[in-house]
């Protein structure tokens, strides 16, 4: 089962996430047929953005992930909640590329140089969108360097998604640990020896590790408390009566110019791979709910 695990540590001076996402991963690469580096690429974001969904307070709150990069794969988009709910699309899905020289998927040559921009939607009038350069497009890095300079919050990310011969996902998950800004010298350099001699986090998966053993492995003789653990999942919102909304939106013009071509039309849903169609007669109906 995919969760969330919510921890602190250093008495308070640390608070801590880890997640195990191999399912929500293999969904997304099967719903979006994906390619290996693609699956490497979407599962890293995922991790990343339902970890930083669970840092938010409200119910409603919405945390968006957007890279765009001039590489092959052009850039990626997940959105998460609070709730540990997920969905998200690459850009180019089938973006093929050789492995990099120690064998790991190349996911920073897919996405190349570019941004990183993380959008919080928490119900007021503007969400909070900030933006950082891609470091190494390798995510985990760049969320490290989000934190950092947009944030002002001294963080450490591990990501990963390993992958079968067959190109299904045989793990995926990662992790985030943030000193809060009252955090003792000797805390911090505590932390960075442990973080230093760190496994991956693929391999601790691989070895049946838990996020609860990764956050101990890290963290367990610096009074790790674990808070509570949050169940995960890929999650999309999306219905034939949300597409007919944004239907309405379009304006009669085009509704009456999508009428007289007297064909169905279909549309897709980026995150789901969901397909729907609307009929003649579904599109009078939302002309007629456009003109009032």
């Amino acid at each position: 089962m995919d969760y969330i695990v919510r921890a602190t540590a250093g008495n308070g001076q640390i608070r801590a996430f880890a997640c195990t996402t191999r399912e929500l991963t293999e969904y997304a690469r099967s719903v979006h047929n994906l390619s290996p580096v693609a699956s490497a690429a979407l599962g890293r974001l995922m991790a990343g953005g339902l970890m930083m969904g669970s840092m938010l307070k409200g119910g409603n709150d919405l945390i968006t992930l957007k890279v765009e990069g001039a590489g092959p794969a052009r850039g990626a988009l997940v959105t998460a909640d609070s709730c540990g709910g997920v969905k998200g699309y690459v850009n180019v899905p089938d973006v093929m590329l050789p492995a990099r020289a120690d064998g790991k998927l190349d996911v920073g040559g897919a996405f190349g140089a570019g941004f990183l921009s993380v959008i919080k939607d928490m119900g007021l009038k503007e969400p909070y969108v900030g933006q950082t350069a891609l470091v190494s497009g390798e995510i985990a890095e760049d969320l490290t360097y989000y934190f950092a300079t947009s944030e002002q919050i001294p963080s450490s990310v591990g990501l990963g998604v390993l992958m079968n011969r067959e190109n299904t996902v045989r793990q995926a998950g990662g992790f985030i640990i943030q000193l809060l800004p009252f955090a003792e010298e000797e805390t911090i350099a505590k932390l960075e020896q442990k973080i230093s001699g760190l496994k991956s986090v693929t391999s601790m998966l691989d070895l049946g590790m838990t996020p609860e053993d990764m956050l101990g492995e890290l963290l367990g003789d610096m009074e790790l408390e674990i808070k509570d653990t949050l169940p995960a999942e890929y999650r999309c919102s999306c219905s034939k009566e949300r597409f007919a909304k944004g239907l309405v939106s379009i304006g009669t013009k085009e509704i009456k110019e999508m009428i007289a071509e007297n064909k169905p039309i279909m549309v897709n849903c980026h995150f789901c791979n969901s397909n729907y169609v609307f009929s003649i007669e579904d599109l009078k109906e939302i002309l007629r709910l456009a003109k009032r």
